[in-house]
C-alpha cells in the first residue's frame, strides 16, 4: 500500500538543472483519494522538474488507463489517459496557491509533495459523461439527429397563421381574435 510520502520530491538538497521522475500510479494511489469518480487504474507519470534560484517548474507525461463506471449502465470499463500538463512553483513569505498552475512556498520548504496534482491532472481528463466504449458510437448516432423539436412556445406571429388553420375551433373565441 503506498502512501502519500511516497509522492513527495525533496527539492532543499537538489541542484539548479533537471531532474527526472517516474511514479507508478496504480489502484493503491486512487485509495489516497478516495473512489468517487476514478475506482482505480494503472498510469505511469513522468515528472520533469527544472530547478532554478526563483522558480521549479514541474513538466507531467501521465499515460495509462483508468477503471471508470459507466453512467448509463454502470458497468465498469477502462478510459485511456493521456495527459501532458505543466504547473509551477516559485518562492515568497507564505505557502499560497496563486493560480491553477502557479503555487508560491515559503524558501525553507524542504519537499513538495505532487500526489494531489497527478490526481488533479488524472480527474480533468476524465470525460463529464462517462460512457462505456459500446455505447460511444449510440452517443455519435444521436448527435446527428438534433433537429428533434423537443418544446415549442407559439408566438404571436405563429398563432395568426394557425388561425386561419383553425376552422373548426370553438366560436367563441371568435370575439377575442377580433380585439386584435
Amino acid at each position: 500500500m503506498k502512501k502519500e510520502r511516497d509522492y513527495e520530491i525533496g527539492i532543499a538538497k537538489l541542484s539548479n538543472k533537471q531532474h527526472l521522475y517516474e511514479f507508478e500510479l496504480d489502484d493503491s494511489f486512487f485509495d489516497l483519494f478516495g473512489k468517487d469518480i476514478i475506482l482505480g487504474g494503472n498510469l505511469i507519470a513522468h515528472v520533469e522538474l527544472d530547478k532554478t534560484e526563483s522558480m521549479l517548474t514541474f513538466h507531467m507525461d501521465i499515460k495509462g488507463h483508468v477503471r471508470l463506471v459507466c453512467d448509463r449502465s454502470l458497468d465498469e470499463f477502462d478510459y485511456p489517459i493521456d495527459v501532458q500538463s505543466k504547473f509551477r512553483i516559485k518562492y515568497g513569505d507564505e505557502n499560497v496557491e496563486l493560480d491553477d498552475d502557479l503555487w508560491q512556498i515559503t524558501p525553507n520548504t524542504q519537499s513538495i509533495n505532487i500526489a494531489q496534482h497527478l490526481y488533479d491532472y488524472i480527474g480533468l481528463a476524465v470525460p463529464m459523461k462517462k460512457l462505456h466504449p459500446r455505447f460511444v458510437e449510440e452517443t455519435d448516432e444521436d448527435d446527428d439527429n438534433q433537429d428533434i423539436l423537443i418544446y415549442s412556445s407559439r408566438n404571436a406571429a405563429e398563432s395568426d397563421d394557425e388561425d386561419d388553420d383553425d376552422e373548426d375551433a370553438d366560436p367563441r373565441w371568435d370575439a377575442l381574435r377580433n380585439l386584435n
